[in-house]
């Protein structure tokens, strides 16, 4: 299990319009953010998910996830934590 802050936790505008409109997928950004703060990085390279294995461990390092929803498998979720641990953000990786 991993320990590290999220900080403060946003949103886009979009993902959170887009959960307020369905549940399914609001429930998914929630188990999505169960699963990122066990260190569980999704659906992301065996690279990538040392690189936040390593960016835990450290402490000032920037930590990404990806997240594919079951319901609609072309919709992912990024779940990004700032380096200084100040905030944490859910946003589709088209508005990065």
């Amino acid at each position: 299990m991993s320990n590290f802050s999220i900080g403060k936790l946003c949103a886009t505008r979009l993902v959170a319009n887009t959960a307020a409109e369905n549940r399914a997928f609001e429930n998914f950004i929630w188990r999505s953010l169960a699963r990122y703060q066990r260190g569980d990085w999704g659906d992301l390279s065996t690279n990538d998910k040392r690189a936040n294995d390593l960016a835990v461990q450290q402490g000032d390092l920037r930590i990404l996830a990806a997240y594919d929803y079951e319901a609609q498998p072309d919709l992912k979720i990024w779940i990004i934590t700032e380096a200084d641990r100040s905030y944490t953000t859910v946003i589709f990786p088209d508005e990065y």
